[in-house]
C-alpha cells in the first residue's frame, strides 16, 4: 500500500499540466489563515520568580516573534509539577511530590506570574474560538491558557470548575511526575491506565468545556481517555516512533496511538523536538503522522522554550516549514490545516 503523499508524488508525475484537487474539507488558504501552537512555554514563564528563570524579556521575545511569524493563537501552558521535576543527563529526574494543598498553592503561583506578563506583553486571556478569531483579524496572539500536567488538580474533579473560571482552556492529565490521574509514557504503571480520579476529571473536562491532552499519557491511558470522552482530544506534542536509538523515544507514540486520538476528532501537534534528527527530518515526521492519522487530525505542538534541542526553536521558521510541506506534495490548503485550521475547528468544537 502506497502512502497519501506517495500517491501525489505519482500522479504529478504522470501529468505536471494537471491540477490534483487537494483532500481537504473546506479550509481555504488566505493571508488571514489561522497559525497555532498546540503547546508552548513563551521564555519558560512558568519559573518565573524561580532560580534560573532568564527573565521577562525572553517571554517578550518569544511573543513578539509569535506575532512576526503570524502566530494567531497557542495554548500557553503551565507546568503542574515543576517544582518537583529537574532535566539531568540521562532526561527529566524526580525531586519529590507535593504535600497536600501545596499542588494549589503553585497553580495560583504561576497563574498570577502569567497574568502579570500578560497585561505587560498587552495581550488578554482568549475563552473561546471567537477570541482566536478576533484575534486573526487584529493581527495579535490569542492566548489560550493550559496546564501540563493534572498534579494541580490533587485528584480532586471539583479543581476543574475553578481552573476554567480562571480562564483555563485545556488540561494535560499528566507530565513527567506520577499523580493520581493516570499513567505517563516514562515511568512505571501505577494506575493500569486511567484510574478512577482520572475518570471523574474527564467527565468534567468534558462538562466544562476544557479540551483534554493527553501528551505524555501512556497508550492505555490514552485509550480510556478516548472510550469516555464525548468530546475530541488533543494530543499536544509528540511525534511517530522511527527507526534506531533517538534521544526522548519515550515520548513518541505508535500507529496505533496515534489512530485512537484522531478517531475522537482530535488533533495531534507534530513536536519538533530532538527526537528529530534535523529540520528536514522533522518535515518528513510531519508527513508520515499526517500518512497515519489524516490530514484533519495533525497540528503543531512547539513545546517552545522548553523543548529539548529543538529543530524548530523559532516561530520565524513558520514559513520555512510551510514552504518544505509544500515542496513535498501537500497543497496550500492542507499545510493551512496542519499550521492552525485543524486546531481551530477542535477548538470551536471543543471549548465553543
Amino acid at each position: 500500500m502506497i502512502s497519501r503523499r506517495s500517491f501525489i508524488r505519482r500522479a504529478a508525475g504522470l501529468s505536471a499540466g494537471i491540477a490534483l484537487q487537494p483532500w481537504t474539507h473546506g479550509w481555504a488558504h488566505s493571508a488571514a489563515a489561522v497559525r497555532f501552537d498546540l503547546h508552548a512555554h513563551p521564555g519558560l514563564f512558568p519559573a518565573r520568580g524561580l532560580p534560573g528563570y532568564g527573565g521577562d524579556n525572553g517571554v517578550a521575545k518569544t511573543i513578539g516573534e509569535m506575532k512576526s511569524g503570524k502566530v494567531t493563537g497557542a495554548f500557553f501552558s503551565l507546568v503542574a509539577d515543576l517544582p518537583n521535576i529537574k532535566p539531568g543527563p540521562a532526561g527529566i529526574e524526580l525531586i519529590g511530590g507535593y504535600e497536600k494543598g501545596a499542588g494549589w498553592k503553585e497553580y495560583q503561583r504561576q497563574l498570577a506570574n502569567f497574568r502579570e506578563l500578560l497585561v505587560a506583553n498587552q495581550l488578554t486571556v482568549a475563552r473561546s474560538a471567537k477570541d482566536l478569531d478576533l484575534a486573526g483579524r487584529k493581527g495579535t496572539v490569542a492566548v489560550f491558557l493550559a496546564s501540563e500536567g493534572g498534579d494541580f488538580l490533587e485528584g480532586s474533579s471539583e479543581r476543574v470548575s475553578e481552573m476554567a473560571a480562571d480562564g483555563v482552556r485545556s488540561i494535560q492529565l499528566v507530565h513527567y511526575h506520577p499523580n493520581e490521574l493516570g499513567d505517563l509514557q516514562t515511568e512505571n504503571p501505577a494506575h493500569q491506565g486511567l484510574s478512577a480520579a482520572g475518570k471523574e476529571v474527564v467527565r468534567k473536562m468534558n462538562a466544562s468545556k476544557i479540551l483534554i491532552d493527553v501528551a505524555h499519557a501512556s497508550f492505555e491511558t490514552t485509550k480510556a481517555v478516548c472510550e469516555l470522552t464525548t468530546q475530541p482530544v488533543m494530543l499536544s506534542h509528540s511525534i511517530l516512533q522511527a527507526e534506531g536509538s533517538r534521544p526522548l523515544s519515550r515520548r513518541a507514540i505508535t500507529p496505533q496511538h496515534a489512530k485512537i486520538v484522531a478517531a475522537t476528532g482530535g488533533v495531534i501537534g507534530a513536536w519538533p523536538s530532538g527526537f528529530n534528527t534535523s529540520f528536514d527530518d522533522f518535515v518528513d515526521n510531519t508527513l508520515r503522522l499526517v500518512d497515519v492519522a489524516g490530514i484533519d487530525h495533525v497540528g503543531l505542538g512547539t513545546d517552545i522554550d522548553g523543548n529539548f534541542k529543538p529543530v524548530l526553536s523559532s516561530y520565524l521558521q513558520l514559513d520555512d516549514w510551510r514552504a518544505a510541506l509544500l515542496a513535498k506534495g501537500m497543497s496550500a490548503a492542507e499545510a493551512d490545516q496542519v499550521l492552525g485550521g485543524n486546531a481551530r475547528r477542535v477548538i470551536n468544537q471543543v471549548i465553543g
